[in-house]
């Protein structure tokens, strides 16, 4: 379990690297895109909640009555939304490669900060709150609130999975293109789990998205142009990370004990193995 050095170096230095490639106009992409549903929303007339969300309707029933014939996948998969869920999948490259988890704290803390001003800006009720409940398939909780506007969960996967895109992106052209088409897939796979599961609209995801991708951009240029979080590969304060993660470890339990779900345990087998993996890296001289 212990992590030899030479080969948290060669990860790292990937991440690092990968990192001081990249260029500020990345973040055009998820603007334009932000831009284009916005100027789709106004050429229709639709910039109002009503509007917006008769305009988008159909689109929601049909993408609800698909994705819910799997309810058991679908509610385990739109857990990898929960950050702590996600997280802990990614606790085991703690050790590895550092510099990808400074990226990934502080694109964290701007997906955050993102998801409660739109949610509290835009006040979108949730389709359980607008349509009758009866007109389609709801797993899990009933949301009722008027925060559907972006999704949170689909933030925090294009947060993650942004940061996880270019940390790891191969030199070979052929190779990035089919990375990115992988990693674009998966993370719409888990997003529109939210519709599935009659807790967002369509465009809600779409624009959490956007906003997921400007914020794994934002993490990764703050963690390349300033060291808040650079204390995080040093040895001394690895006790915070024990500590955090047998906090995270008794959570999951307990959301194991509340919903069994398979997502959970990987979770939680990830802690146990990050913790004996960072416990043994402290106590060993």
């Amino acid at each position: 379990m212990n992590v030899h050095p030479e080969t948290k170096n060669n990860i790292n230095t990937k991440v690092v690297d990968n990192f001081s490639t990249l260029k500020s106009y990345l973040f055009f992409v998820p603007v334009f895109l932000l831009s284009t549903i916005f100027l789709f929303l106004y050429s229709q007339n639709t910039l109002s909640v009503a509007h917006y969300i008769a305009v988008q309707k159909d689109w929601f029933y049909y993408i609800n009555a698909h994705y819910s014939q799997f309810p058991n996948t679908i509610y385990n998969l739109t857990q990898i939304g929960d950050a702590l869920i996600f997280l802990s999948l990614l606790s085991v490259l703690l050790l590895k490669a550092p510099k990808l988890w400074e990226a990934l704290l502080s694109a964290s803390i701007v997906s955050a900060i993102f998801s409660n001003v739109f949610k509290n800006l835009f006040a979108v009720p949730r389709p359980a709150a607008y349509f009758n409940t009866k007109s389609f398939t709801i797993i899990g909780q009933t949301l009722t609130g008027h925060n559907s506007l972006p999704s949170g969960h689909s933030i925090t996967v294009f947060t993650i999975l942004t940061v996880l895109l270019f940390s790891f992106m191969p030199k070979k052209i052929l190779s990035k293109i089919l990375w990115t088409i992988f990693i674009i897939s998966v993370g719409l796979l888990i997003v529109f789990t939210r519709v599935g599961l009659g807790a967002h609209f369509p465009l809600d995801v779409i624009t959490g998205s956007c906003l997921g991708g400007i914020s794994g951009l934002a993490g990764i240029f703050i963690t390349r142009n300033y060291k808040a979080w650079s204390w995080i590969g040093n040895k001394k304060f690895f006790p915070v990370f024990i500590i955090l993660f047998l906090v995270c470890g008794i959570i999951i339990i307990n959301k194991i004990r509340l919903e069994n779900l398979i997502i959970f345990y990987f979770s939680l087998i990830n802690l146990i193995v990050s913790l004996y993996q960072i416990t043994y890296a402290y106590i060993k001289k």
